[in-house]
């Protein structure tokens, strides 16, 4: 499908969703926020692709929603941009491919958030991230909640309430992001975590994906309950016999996908 707001470029087992409205800061309206819904369902569909990666066309990453929609929009109207938004921040969490934001610039608001629900992310030296909703007496409510998950309460309510940006490197320090690179190095660094992941078994990464956010949920017992049953289900799969196999044999595995 040809999208207006999103590309998605395929190369090999990698691929990449680009926004791609950058005149407007890759801002997520409704319209693009339904593209990226349907790219990424798209991509979790696919059993030849095992990462996505996450980028901004242009200057930053993304400014967070689009305010001249917002602007126009009723009770109703906001209720339908943030229920999409929701369905497709929850999808990076649904889908089973590990997504890596590649966060280069700003990212704020839905933005920041965007980052924040991502798996991973790699950020440039310069790029800067904030929840600057305070500022215009629009709180950022829905950017909280993955945010929240991530660094933790008091880093989280200090961005909230005052709105102001953090570095790449206080971000790394809180957890927003994995790693912090020179500018210059973002894609190759991007490339290098994408192909590493992509030498496992698909099954595998999509089953302990999964595992990890039900169990983030429970309580320390009940996610070991969990995580018992699935370790123990794990282990009588093709996927886990070939790898073990070849560990004792000393040779690359062949994954069953």
């Amino acid at each position: 499908m040809k999208y207006r707001d999103i590309q998605v470029q395929l190369d090999g087992p990698v691929a990449t969703l680009l926004l791609d409205r950058p005149e407007k800061r890759n801002a997520l309206s409704h319209d693009t926020l339904e593209e990226m819904i349907h790219a990424i369902e798209d991509l979790a569909s696919r059993k030849e692709i095992k990462v996505v990666v996450l980028r901004g066309n242009g200057p930053v990453f993304s400014a967070g929603h689009d305010l001249g929609e917002l602007m126009e929009g009723d009770i109703g109207g906001y209720r339908n941009i943030f229920a999409s938004c929701m369905k497709m921040m929850l999808l990076l969490n649904q889908i089973p491919q590990p997504v890596i934001a590649a966060v280069h610039g700003i990212a704020t608001a839905a933005g920041c958030q965007l980052v924040a629900a991502s798996d991973l992310a790699v950020a440039a030296e310069d790029a800067r991230f904030a929840t600057p909703g305070v500022k215009i007496g629009f709180f950022c409510t829905t950017p909280m909640v993955p945010l929240s998950r991530v660094v933790g309460r008091k880093k989280a309510l200090e961005m909230l309430f005052t709105g102001e940006f953090i570095s790449a490197q206080e971000a790394m320090a809180c957890g927003l992001v994995n790693r912090v690179v020179p500018a210059q190095e973002l894609d190759d660094a991007v490339k290098e975590l994408a192909d590493h992941i992509c030498q496992f078994s698909r099954t595998v990464l999509g089953m302990g994906k999964e595992t990890f956010y039900q169990q983030i949920e429970m309580s320390e017992r009940l996610a070991y309950a969990y995580a018992s049953e699935v370790i123990a289900a794990n282990g009588v799969m093709p996927v886990a016999r070939e790898g073990m196999a070849a560990f004792l044999e000393k040779r690359e595995p062949v994954w069953p996908e």
